[in-house]
């Protein structure tokens, strides 16, 4: 397929993070652009805002008479989480459409381009958007697609007027492996979508393939310690290639000094929290060296960034309460969060709302889930979100909340947390989780803001 010659798009299953970044990267082209998801959101309704064109009832005969015949100037982009029965995803397949996957489409955009590419079961998202701001601030400019929404430019994909593209690639269901990028960069390779990789090892195999597919003279940075071959290493306090130092916090503020064998510079001041937003900023920098990035620009840019929406994002941050919410959803996500938390604030008593994102994920990793969750002082336990999940018999939240030795612990539904919030008042609140858990942000905003 040539890219140039599509002039129709439509996405099935347009409301994901990556699939509506695609949405607004065709709109921005001039294609016609059109889509379908089960519910609208807040990001669908931005999408609408901008001139694209969206359905929300999986039925044949809503979908326009510009889409109802296969022609060369017309693509159908749909993702895995679509279901199989999809009565949408079933016309375009009989019809006989050139039907693409979100990450073959990213694959054949950046296929001409010099490709940065984020993977990784934890960071890269944060990582992906802190090199695209680097290029952007700097002047060195690039396109982006990312993760999430950067709070930097509220919005998930990025235009420039260069060769150069920054994207985020998935790991879940082997989809970055459509990449053959001229940088790679991994951040972790933990244990996760067991129930598309089977066990760990078959996980780690397609990380090093996708390290594989580099360009030639490409290269690969990735976190020290990781199974991988020849490349760059990074870390935090840490001996590897390129270095977090003199990690420390003043203020509120995270800073360190970042030392590779070429380059050293000091007091980077981060503009977000966390530390591992320290070792997501050290691998961010090397990518920017690479692409010759000065260093006072990097330094400049780490400063302004603002992060990304949902990634230790600042919701309340007032002398009676601090609300903190994170997308976190795997046990290591979980640790990271909650442990930057108790270093920014070790004399306040932190409350924990987790929302467990699937049933798969939940049995494989209960025990997990229960050993970090015990690291807080409270917790009010949500239900587990399914997403594209069946029930699985014998798993709830309950087989996280039994393993653990924590005795302020609560099952509540979402609206009765809201309520415990609004009663209790808690003085340091972290809310985790990847499912629907982000409807409760600004209802718990307005309660802890309205003292």
């Amino acid at each position: 397929m040539e890219l140039n010659n599509i002039k129709r798009v439509y996405l099935v299953g347009i409301g994901g993070i990556g699939m509506s970044g695609l949405a607004r990267y065709f709109h921005h082209l001039g294609c016609v652009v059109c889509g379908y998801d089960k519910t609208a959101t807040p990001l669908t309704d931005a999408l609408h805002n901008e001139g694209i064109c969206m359905l929300f009832e999986d039925k044949a005969d809503l979908i326009p008479m510009s889409f109802q015949s296969p022609d060369e100037g017309t693509l159908i982009i749909y993702t895995p989480a679509i279901p199989k029965d999809s009565v949408i995803l079933n016309f375009f397949k009989n019809k006989g459409f050139d039907m693409q996957k979100r990450s073959q489409v990213l694959g054949l955009i950046s296929k001409s381009m010099y490709t940065i590419a984020v993977a990784g079961t934890h960071g890269k998202t944060t990582t992906s958007s802190m090199i695209a701001h680097i290029l952007k601030d700097s002047g060195k400019d690039c396109s982006a697609f990312l993760g999430g929404i950067s709070s930097n430019y509220q919005t998930n994909v990025l235009y420039g007027n260069n060769n150069i593209v920054v994207v985020e690639a998935d790991e879940y269901d082997r989809s970055f492996l459509t990449l053959h990028p001229d940088v790679a960069i991994i951040t972790s390779m933990d244990a996760d979508h067991l129930d598309i990789y089977g066990d760990h090892s078959q996980l780690e195999e397609s990380f090093k393939l996708f390290a594989s597919q580099l360009k030639q003279g490409g290269t690969l940075i990735y976190h020290k310690g990781l199974p991988l071959g020849d490349g760059i290493t990074y870390t935090m306090n840490d001996e590897a290639q390129a270095m977090a130092t003199n990690v420390r916090i003043q203020d509120g503020d995270f800073y360190f000094d970042f030392n590779n064998s070429t380059t050293r510079i000091p007091d980077i001041k981060m503009g977000i929290a966390g530390l591992h937003n320290i070792e997501n900023a050290v691998a961010a920098i090397e990518a920017a060296l690479l692409v010759q990035v000065s260093s006072a620009a990097i330094h400049a840019a780490l400063g302004s960034f603002k992060g990304v929406k949902r990634r230790f994002e600042y919701i309340v941050k007032t002398k009676e309460h601090i609300y903190i919410d994170d997308y976190a959803h795997h046990p290591e996500e979980l640790r990271a969060a909650i442990s930057s938390v108790k270093k920014l604030y070790p004399d306040k008593k932190l409350t924990v709302m987790f929302q467990p994102h699937l049933f798969t994920r939940t049995r494989d990793f209960a025990d997990g889930f229960a050993e970090v969750l015990d690291m807080a002082d409270e917790l009010l336990m949500l239900d587990i979100y399914p997403a594209r999940e069946l029930p699985i018999a014998g798993v709830d939240s309950d087989m996280i909340l039994s393993r653990m030795k924590m005795l302020n612990k609560r099952k509540c539904g979402k609206q009765e947390a809201v309520d415990i919030v609004r009663i209790e008042k808690p003085e340091l609140l972290l809310t985790v989780g990847a499912g629907d858990i982000d409807t409760l942000v600004q209802p718990l905003k307005q309660v802890l803001e309205n003292v």
